[in-house]
């Protein structure tokens, strides 16, 4: 593979942003992966999220999307080109708010693709209103008042939503973000990784010191196993790992909750319909020829026919 040489990129995020630790984690796993960057997609939607694709400092593809829908535009890359590898990173504003219904039924289709929350509790783009993430009861320097709404669990939320990767990092731990990524990445299905990231402009309540005395490894509880060893067992561990994800205040767990290498994806669901979908996607047909549309669904449907 051609040596990955980092290109000149200026980030504008604050100084001390926890973007910046998530930004290197994703660098970092797509290079120890040894993948193909030209194979690599990075979607975002808007937010300070957002702009991670344009800061890459490796030649892959990245789409900057609309607010809450970056989902959708990665399932279709990913639909249409499944030899690529997606990772998608939202905020928890335009992923979780506007884009919760995305957010549900991509756990439903379980796609093969990963999932980056960058969870700050805040909409940093447009001056720190809470997300839905913010706890009920906080109130951060840019808010009148306290928060009235309770929060979204983005753990719960996924796991009850098919998921089958769900996992929990931490901005400032970049090393652990790394592996995590890189695991969730050599997963089949759609992975998760909601990810602690302090805002230090807007949220002074959840800062880096906050979860500096908070923030444990599960890996460190050797009686955690989040993996599904057989599928029997998939409801069990599943019921644990919601428990889990509600632990909150003085400890917070950061790791893997859950992992059920089990549950077919999506694109093994549409193989059953059409047989050479992965030899022939929508990516590999010709559309045009001569200025003519020649969409060939006849191949995509050949093993139909009777």
């Amino acid at each position: 593979m051609q040596e990955l040489r980092p290109k000149p990129v200026f980030a504008d995020w604050c100084p001390g942003c926890g973007n910046f630790g998530i930004l290197r984690a994703e660098e970092m796993a797509i290079r120890e992966l040894g993948l193909d960057p030209k194979k690599v997609v990075i979607v975002s939607g808007i937010g300070c999220s957002g702009k991670l694709p344009h800061f890459m400092g490796l030649p892959v593809s990245g789409v900057h999307t609309l607010h809450g829908r970056a989902i959708t535009f990665a399932t279709g890359i990913k639909l249409a080109n499944p030899e690529l590898t997606v990772l998608v990173n939202v905020g928890d504003g335009d992923g979780l708010g506007i884009g919760m219904g995305h957010f549900v039924h991509a756990g439903r289709r379980n796609i093969d693709m990963t999932l980056i929350i960058h969870d700050n509790g805040v909409y940093g783009l447009t001056k720190g209103q809470a997300s839905p993430t913010l706890r009920k009861g906080v109130k951060t320097k840019s808010l009148p008042k306290p928060n009235i709404n309770e929060a979204v669990n983005p753990l719960a939320v996924a796991i009850a939503s098919g998921y089958t990767f769900v996992a929990r990092g931490y901005a400032y731990d970049v090393n652990h973000l790394k592996e995590l990524i890189k695991r969730a990445i050599q997963h089949r299905g759609m992975a998760v990784i909601d990810v602690l990231q302090p805002c230090p402009t807007y949220n002074d309540v959840n800062t880096k010191e906050w979860y500096d005395k908070r923030v444990y490894k599960l890996e460190e509880d050797k009686s955690w196993d989040p993996v599904v060893r057989k599928p029997e067992e998939a409801e069990e561990k599943a019921a644990r790992a919601i428990l889990k994800s509600y632990e909150w205040g003085e400890r917070i767990p950061i790791g893997v909750f859950y992992e059920n290498p089990f549950e077919e994806t999506y694109e093994d669901r549409i193989k059953k319909y059409i047989p050479n979908y992965m030899e022939y996607p929508p990516a590999k047909q010709e559309i045009e020829k001569e200025g003519k549309g020649t969409t060939l669904i006849d191949k995509l449907l050949q093993a139909k026919r009777v």
